[in-house]
C-alpha cells in the first residue's frame, strides 16, 4: 500500500454548521449524498442544537469546533466580556479592527481566555467528538487567538487545527477576478501560517500541507472543484466550503454533484477527516 505522503487525501470541510436550518440541511446531505467529511459548529449560534442533534444521527461526518471571536455571538453573557461584545452578545462585524484590539489589549486577551474556554465546554456538553478546530473568518490564526489555543490544547483536546494556506499560484490557475481580495488573503494567511506553523509542531497538533478555499469565499463551485482535484498536491490536503440551500447553494452544488464523486474515484483521493491524519 502507499504511504500516506505518496497518495492524495482530502479532508471536506462545511464551515458555519448550526448557524441556519438551510446550512445545517445542506451539510448532512452533503455528506451523505456527496463528498463532505468533516464540518465545523458554531456552537453559539441559533440552529446549533439542530447540528449537533443531526451530527449524532451521523457518526461518520467529523464534527470540530468553528471558533467565533468576529462576526458572531459569544457563550458568555456581555458583562462577562464587555470588552468583545455588544450588549446584544455579538463581536464587532469588522474583524481587521478587533484582531487589533485583540493583539494590543490585554483585557481583551484575558476575556478571549475566558470565551474561548466557554465555547469549548459548549461543544464538549454536546457530547460529539472534537475533530478539529478552526475559527470563523479563520480567526484562529491571530496570533492572540492562536495562543490561547496552544496553551490550552492539552485541556481542551485539540489535536487537529486548520493551517489556513492556500496556494495563490495555484488558485491563479483555477479561478479568475477578485485578484486584490485574493492576492491580500493569500499574502496575510501565508504569513500566519509561516509564523504558526512551528508553533504547532511543538504542540504536536496536526493539520494538513494545503488548504484549499480561503481564496474561493462563496465561489467553491462545480468548475472549481472538477479543476481542483487533479492538480491536488500529494500528501494531505483540506478543500473548505460554505454550503447551503439558500446563500451559496452552488457550493452544496458542487459536492453533490455525482460527475465530482466519479472524478473522486477516479484521481484515487482519499476522502478522511482531521482525526484520520
Amino acid at each position: 500500500m502507499a504511504s500516506r505522503e505518496a497518495r492524495r487525501r482530502l479532508i471536506v470541510n462545511a464551515d458555519d454548521f448550526g448557524r441556519s436550518h438551510a446550512i445545517n440541511q445542506a451539510v448532512i446531505r452533503a455528506h451523505r449524498e456527496g463528498i463532505l467529511t468533516t464540518a465545523s459548529l458554531m456552537v453559539n449560534e441559533a440552529a446549533a442544537d439542530e447540528a449537533v442533534d443531526l451530527a449524532r444521527q451521523n457518526p461518520g461526518l467529523g464534527v470540530g469546533l468553528h471558533l467565533s471571536v468576529a462576526c458572531g455571538r459569544s457563550a458568555l453573557p456581555p458583562s462577562a466580556v464587555p470588552q468583545l461584545v455588544n450588549c446584544h452578545s455579538l463581536f464587532s462585524n469588522n474583524p481587521a479592527a478587533a484582531g487589533f484590539r485583540y493583539f494590543f489589549s490585554a483585557a481583551c486577551r484575558a476575556q478571549l481566555r475566558d470565551e474561548i474556554a466557554a465555547q469549548f465546554e459548549k461543544f464538549r456538553a454536546s457530547g460529539l467528538n472534537l475533530d478539529h478546530v478552526n475559527g470563523h473568518l479563520n480567526m484562529h490564526l491571530h496570533p492572540s487567538v492562536l495562543k490561547i489555543l496552544c496553551d490550552n490544547a492539552a485541556r481542551s483536546e485539540v489535536r487537529a487545527l486548520r493551517l489556513t494556506r492556500d496556494p495563490f499560484l495555484l488558485n491563479a490557475r483555477l479561478a479568475s477576478g477578485h485578484w486584490i481580495y485574493r492576492l491580500g488573503h493569500a499574502v496575510i494567511f501565508g504569513l500566519l501560517s509561516a509564523r504558526a506553523r512551528p508553533v504547532l509542531a511543538r504542540r504536536n497538533i496536526r493539520h494538513t500541507g494545503a488548504v484549499f478555499g480561503l481564496l474561493q469565499s462563496g465561489r467553491v463551485d462545480d468548475g472549481y472543484v472538477r479543476k481542483l482535484l487533479p492538480l491536488l498536491p500529494l500528501g494531505d490536503s483540506e478543500l473548505y466550503s460554505h454550503p447551503s440551500l439558500d446563500q451559496f447553494k452552488n457550493e452544496f452544488d458542487a459536492l453533490v454533484n455525482p460527475s465530482t464523486q466519479a472524478l473522486v474515484r477516479q484521481l484515487d483521493i482519499q476522502l478522511i477527516r482531521y482525526q484520520d491524519l
